[in-house]
């Protein structure tokens, strides 16, 4: 990948470019650990409204529709601005996002928290836009994989202390009561009582993003990059048809989170259930943090894998692993179903990082706006969880996690090709 396309030229050799990868890899953690909050914050929405699960997954349709409105826009931005001033764009928007969640609580109506979900995934898109190549072009370009995963390490970090601290913030009181009678004194005092429960942790997180902006802002490059860098940067179409990789790799994107987002979302009804666990949401909802805690674990370990084995290769096996453990979850019931499940996550570990960085090979001057198309591809998380909640709806929450075994299914094929190399690297053809 070319580092000068349409951004920062990446920091010089020496403590420079070692601190700006420390605050990258921090920026994954941050973004985790407030993303992840929306697993333990759907129980609570989905009891304090009386929701079906289909509604429910509204609340994911809303932050992920986000990456697809403002994806391709936060490229734009990256390559007239470069990575730390985009970086530090989407600190601010997301933690205004984080902030608007207090006036949605206070007035206790859904749609509030929906459009709080949607400003925050503004800003966490031109995050992932900005971050994801960023932390790639911080090294040597055949350690990118590795680099990328190590990275995504540490936002597993985060997606799983989040949990913990959703159960015990937004899970602890319990799931309440659904707010029905609107108008009378009682039901307004509890929906005073819940507020305080979704207050606090996003205004600790908005509080936190705002010191993280500083940071970087104190450390961005003196002068801004040059807007001619990107004049040689194709259209989305022509990008897309030329370069066979990044196609796949969008539809990769697309369904991998689809289908990671469909389990965590579900994952604390479904331990909840007599044919599960059984247990309090509370519970469930730490429990979540062991999903979360494989694909940690799984991505610490897959950065070493990954620096001995072809990416498509371990890809493929990760994924094939993924479809087996949620299709025997489905098919069981108990402990069994409940480890199988959670299991999925260590499974999940490498694939986000290893599908971005194979999409994004050779693209050279295109590494911003391809980065902006695949982003655009996190749109799976609003679209897969919504057709994974109306299958839950129709047939049960075990019947529904095919839908994402199905999705886990597709990437293994992506893995196979990308390893046997039947599509061909990113570059362009006669």
């Amino acid at each position: 990948m070319d580092a000068s396309a349409g951004t920062d030229a990446p920091p010089s050799e020496g403590s420079a470019s070692a601190r700006m990868t420390y605050l990258v890899t921090f920026l994954f953690f941050a973004w985790g650990f407030a993303t992840v909050l929306i697993d333990t914050l759907i129980p609570k929405l989905k009891s304090l409204f009386a929701l079906s699960y289909a509604e429910a997954m509204l609340t994911q349709f809303c932050f992920f529709l986000g990456y697809f409105v403002f994806s391709l826009f936060a490229a734009r931005i990256l390559a007239r601005v470069g990575y730390v001033r985009a970086i530090v764009q989407g600190l601010v928007v997301m933690a205004v996002g984080c902030l608007l969640f207090s006036p949605a609580a206070s007035l206790g109506t859904y749609p509030g928290f929906l459009l709080a979900l949607f400003v925050m995934a503004a800003g966490i898109t031109m995050l992932q836009v900005a971050a994801n190549p960023f932390i790639a072009i911080l090294g040597p370009e055949r350690s990118a994989h590795s680099r990328l995963t190590l990275a995504q390490a540490f936002n597993s970090l985060g997606t799983t202390l989040g949990p913990l601290v959703g159960a015990w913030l937004i899970l602890g009181t319990g799931l309440g009561q659904p707010l029905k009678a609107q108008g009378s004194a009682a039901m307004a005092a509890l929906r005073k009582a819940e507020a305080h429960d979704l207050q606090l942790p996003f205004l600790l997180i908005a509080a936190t993003l705002v010191v993280v902006a500083l940071v970087f802002w104190f450390n961005r490059p003196a002068a801004r990059p040059s807007e001619r860098r990107d004049q040689n940067s194709e259209r989305t179409r022509v990008l897309l048809a030329r370069h066979p990789r990044l196609l796949l790799g969008v539809v990769s994107i697309f369904v991998y989170v689809g289908a990671e987002v469909s389990i965590g979302s579900l994952m604390v009804n479904y331990l909840m259930q007599p044919s599960v666990l059984a247990v309090s949401a509370a519970n469930a909802g730490r429990l979540v943090s062991l999903y979360w805690g494989g694909a940690m674990i799984g991505r610490f370990i897959g950065s070493a894998v990954l620096r001995r084995y072809p990416p498509g290769a371990v890809l493929a096996a990760c994924a094939v692993g993924a479809a087996i453990l949620a299709a025997t979850s489905s098919a069981t019931g108990g402990t069994v179903a409940a480890a199988t499940i959670i299991a999925v996550g260590l499974c999940n570990s490498i694939m986000f990082p290893t599908i971005f960085t194979i999409a994004l090979e050779g693209l050279g001057v295109n590494t911003p706006k391809g980065s902006g198309v695949l982003c655009m591809a996190i749109v799976g998380g609003a679209i897969i969880p919504l057709i994974t909640g109306s299958a839950a709806d129709a047939f049960g929450l075990a019947v529904a996690l095919l839908v994402p075994a199905i999705c886990y299914l597709w990437l293994a094929t992506y893995g196979v090709l990308a390893w046997l190399g039947l599509h061909g690297p990113n570059h362009e053809h006669a």
